[in-house]
């Protein structure tokens, strides 16, 4: 399969940047044909063997997306170039992420030559847009009414990313939740796609402290989303049940760190950690905290749980399907139970010990091969529903 892959994060942060730079590096190992186009610093197009790489650059000013992303309302001047390198490409499907500037040259790109597209959810941007201009209005609105708007705002968000995802002929979510979604809004067939771990990185063996405080773990982008601020809350129940040996490693970087770095007694902020360095703070914790109820799958739990880390996460969006309840950690209903939940681990060693094995032993954990393996799977069938047979489309290219 030759595979054109637009993705609305490479460079940056997150969890569709970390998926999208490792399928790139699984097509480069198993020397796929590959094209992956990504915003970049330049506009620039580099050919290595059967790989390609079409970065084009993004103005400065946009509207504002999220830490170092933007979306660029005159990506349209690059139209040129990405259908000469498609044509030139000759791709059998079109691997479209998020609904941004990239993401949407991709969707036209395809439907200009008749390449049939494959469409992959990875963030619920929807519920961002409820939970954000909920904490903007939070000083005007009270509790009834800010929810009731967020509630219009992710409701009509969520419609406006249905039109998009409808482009695809095939679909792919990373929970059931967001699986069983996607089809009822789009009439599509959608399946499930699981993200992996680098097995050889992650593991317990990096583990290398030299203290017996208790380490209580956060990894990812600190956001309003994010829910980060409950953390100030467990600290709390921990001080008033009189545990004082403890301390609080959150890696990453956002909006909301000098909140936590001032509300929050103990705390280590070390920043962007990536490599070893990353691998070794997971592996240094005791139990790792996920308090978000947007995320839609949670690969910083997949890596936790790699480095024989217990977590706790709540029962809302995809990282709930990651844990065994009671085996390799705790799935709180609640905030309130959520905080409960992270200050009895914390009382209780052997609590926290049989977790561990469970975390060590989950059945969740999964190499990238695998994953990209089955996405493989699903470019065929992709190609395979397109009403256009494949020498149809190359003589449309």
């Amino acid at each position: 399969m030759r595979v054109a892959f637009f993705t609305d994060s490479f460079h940056e942060i997150n969890g569709v940047a970390h998926t999208s730079r490792n399928l790139d590096a699984f097509a480069r190992r198993r020397k796929l044909p590959f094209l992956s186009v990504h915003a970049g610093p330049n506009t620039l197009l580099t050919r290595e063997s059967t790989h390609q790489t079409l970065e084009l650059a993004r103005f400065s000013i946009g509207i504002p997306i999220d830490n170092g992303m933007s979306f660029d309302l005159f990506y349209g001047r690059h139209w040129g170039r990405t259908i000469q390198v498609m044509r030139e490409f000759q791709p059998d499907v079109v691997h479209i992420t998020g609904p941004s500037d990239v993401g949407m040259m991709g969707a036209f790109a395809a439907y200009h030559l008749g390449v049939p597209v494959l469409a992959s959810w990875h963030t619920n941007l929807h519920e961002y847009a409820g939970t954000r201009l909920g904490s903007i209005l939070s000083p005007f609105l009270g509790g009834e009414a800010r929810g009731s708007v967020e509630k219009f705002a992710e409701n009509k968000s969520l419609d406006l990313l249905s039109l998009y995802y409808k482009l695809g002929k095939l679909l792919l979510a990373p929970n059931e939740e967001l699986r069983k979604m996607l089809e009822a809004k789009t009439k599509k067939p959608c399946y499930a796609m699981h993200r992996g771990v680098d097995r050889d990185l992650f593991n317990p063996l990096k583990r290398n402290r030299r203290h017996d405080k208790l380490i209580l773990g956060f990894c990812g982008r600190l956001r309003p989303e994010k829910n980060v601020r409950l953390l100030a809350k467990i600290e709390e129940m921990l001080l008033a049940e009189g545990v004082t040996n403890y301390q609080f490693l959150v890696v990453g970087d956002g909006s909301e760190k000098e909140w936590l770095k001032q509300n929050i007694k103990s705390i280590e902020l070390p920043g962007v950690l990536r490599g070893e360095r990353l691998a070794e703070a997971y592996a240094n914790m005791d139990v790792f905290l996920f308090p978000s109820w947007t995320d839609t799958f949670g690969n910083v739990i997949l890596e936790a749980l790699a480095c024989g880390v217990p977590c706790i996460v709540t029962s809302g969006g995809g990282p709930k399907y990651l844990i065994e309840d009671e085996v390799s950690g705790l799935i709180a209903t609640s905030d309130t139970k959520f905080v409960a939940a992270a200050a009895g681990i914390a009382r209780y060693k052997e609590h926290r010990m049989r977790l561990r094995e469970g975390a060590l032993r989950s059945k969740f954990v999964q190499t990238w091969d695998d994953v990209f393996e089955e996405l493989y799977r699903s470019y065929q069938q992709c190609a395979s529903l397109s009403s256009l047979t494949p020498s149809a489309v190359l003589n449309k290219i």
